[in-house]
């Protein structure tokens, strides 16, 4: 992606927007959205990661901003923003959404779940259930909404200014 498109006002406002929504999905629904056993459905839009790269900061940015309301406070703004930091990252770089997702629903499920530990929740417990979440939102919901609807749409993947590439046909033997 050339460095001008990047800071071009469309795609600043695109990000924005991201990190936005990802913000006030969460806020709205923070009754399952915080806490060892969540649904955070705002989870979704990390999947967009694996179409663009520079979503990446926009869901970090979003996670930060809601995790600044969390009630498990510092511990959430700081292992919460890291999760989903190391699961967004590699995503463009996966060769597959269905692998992408699995990203998120580990280093959530992991850091996450060590965090509601030192909050005083069971370790394997908060592991469990916060993958368990994670794998329903991304796994369940989202990669079949993503792969089906989103990547099946060209003014969708337009609208989303998907960098990655036309998946290939496979070659008939």
């Amino acid at each position: 992606m050339p460095k001008n498109e990047i800071f071009n006002t469309k795609n600043i406002v695109r990000l924005a927007l991201v990190a936005a929504i990802y913000a006030a999905l969460t806020l709205a629904l923070s009754g399952l959205s915080y806490g060892p056993i969540q649904l955070r459905f705002s989870e979704l839009l990390v999947l967009l990661c694996f179409y663009r790269k520079d979503y990446c900061v926009s869901l970090t940015l979003g996670c930060l901003i809601a995790n600044l309301f969390s009630p498990f406070g510092l511990y959430d703004i700081i292992f919460g923003t890291l999760a989903t930091a190391v699961a967004v990252i590699p995503m463009y770089y996966m060769p597959n959404i269905w692998l992408a997702a699995l990203l998120p629903i580990v280093s959530n499920g992991v850091i996450v779940g060590v965090e509601l530990f030192l909050c005083g929740e069971p370790l394997w417990f908060s592991m469990g259930t916060v993958a368990l979440g994670e794998l329903i939102v991304i796994g369940v919901v989202g990669c079949p909404l993503f792969k089906f609807a989103l990547e099946r749409s060209k003014p969708l993947m337009r609208a989303i200014g998907a960098s990655r590439p036309e998946p290939r046909k496979s070659a008939e033997v």
